[in-house]
């Protein structure tokens, strides 16, 4: 049989793609239609072998994306049609089309693959998978290569800095991100081993397909930035193995002074003063406080005070204690830290056998302080805030 006038490019094409090149019918057809014959015949082996016509989707073998795109085409046309008609005998013309219509003047297999992602211009084996990626893989790869340098990241470093030291005292968690997850101005996901935060996110739109969409600022803890759209970073998420959304801060129920009926009291917050005459602690007796949580009896955990370095070595006296209900102590007690950090005192003394120790449980904080953080904690409000030494006040975090 006569072959068709292909370039000698088109034809080595073809032919990785399994494709009969060769004219069914020598002379009857130009060029153009015995291409779109043959690959219309390959749409068709197909569908003999596998039972049902090629169908679109990221998870689809590449093949099968190219028939179905290709069929896509082909009942687009009508002057496809109506060469094809009489070689339908699967009825494959007659279906809806899953994409819209594309203007084309010619059915390129190139352009084709293109639009699936392949590189057609790599030297190997078409398919090598290692040249073939989805549509969703190339935006994800054109959001990275679009991050920009942060030029305020400076601003945002305290807060991821925070959230990494929620995530080690499990005041926040992570969570494998679905698609449902909701993404939002403040929340926070790790995606391709970085912490990404959603400092702002511009007016909702419909896309292309129907489905609301919005321009995000997503800060990465790299020092980049990236202005991409929400449904790129919902791909992103969704297409990393080890993708990620981090919890908002949770303490867990809340707890008041008194226990209503059924409640089984859980703990107590405790604020000691130390009585030492280290003179670091002479000198700030007053705004010196150990602030700790225990699930016994305060007054038996500081029995042994004067022996236990926790404790500076010293007696203690009990400032202030708040009941515990229904609560997690230890996540309370990591937030408490967390709020008052930045007022951790540096206090080396010795202990028993003479070695250093530094007690990490003394804040440089007021009392007053305390009382309006643990009230936050009571109403749930005190997510976001920080002890700021130089105001000596709670502050919002930017």
């Amino acid at each position: 049989m006569a072959k068709s006038s292909f370039t000698d490019e088109d034809d080595a094409l073809l032919d990785e793609l399994g494709v009969d090149v060769e004219a069914k019918k020598a002379g009857s057809h130009t060029p153009r239609e015995e291409r779109i014959i043959a690959g219309f015949e390959e749409i068709q082996r197909f569908v003999e072998k596998h039972g049902y016509p090629p169908r679109h989707g990221e998870d689809k073998d590449i093949f099968e994306r190219l028939y179905a795109t290709r069929l896509d085409r082909l009942r687009e046309l009508d002057d496809c049609r109506q060469l094809l008609k009489p070689l339908d005998h699967q009825g494959l013309l007659s279906g809806i089309s899953a994409t819209p219509a594309v203007a084309t003047e010619d059915l390129d297999d190139d352009e084709l693959l293109a639009q699936l992602g392949v590189d057609v211009s790599a030297p190997d084996d078409v398919t090598d998978l290692r040249h073939v990626r989805s549509a969703a893989d190339k935006r994800a790869a054109e959001d990275v290569a679009n991050r920009e340098k942060c030029e305020d990241f400076e601003t945002f470093r305290p807060l991821i800095d925070q959230v990494q030291a929620e995530l080690a005292s499990g005041v926040r968690q992570t969570r494998p991100f679905e698609l449902k997850a909701e993404i939002r101005p403040g929340s926070w996901f790790i995606v391709g081993g970085q912490k990404a935060y959603v400092a702002d996110m511009g007016e909702i739109f419909s896309n292309a397909q129907g489905r609301t969409d919005a321009r995000l600022r997503v800060i990465f803890d790299n020092g980049t930035e990236s202005n991409l759209l929400m449904r790129s970073l919902q791909r992103a998420l969704h297409k990393d193995e080890a993708g990620r959304r981090i919890t908002d801060p949770v303490v867990g129920p809340l707890f008041a002074d008194q226990s209503d009926e059924g409640d089984l009291a859980s703990g107590t917050i405790y604020v000691l003063r130390s009585k030492s005459d280290h003179p670091d602690v002479a000198s700030h007796r007053d705004i010196l406080h150990k602030i700790g949580v225990t699930g016994g009896s305060v007054e038996k955990r500081i029995g042994n005070a004067k022996l236990d370095p926790t404790f500076l070595m010293a007696d203690v006296e009990i400032v202030a204690k708040y009941n515990l209900y229904n609560i997690n102590r230890t996540k309370l007690e990591n937030l408490i830290h967390r709020v008052f950090g930045a007022a951790q005192a540096n206090i080396e003394i010795k202990d028993r056998f003479g070695g250093p120790v530094v007690p990490k449980e003394w804040f440089l904080v007021p009392r007053f302080v305390i009382d309006q953080a643990v009230d936050k904690i009571k109403d749930g409000s005190i997510i976001g805030y920080v002890y700021d030494p130089t105001s000596a006040s709670l502050k919002l975090m930017p």
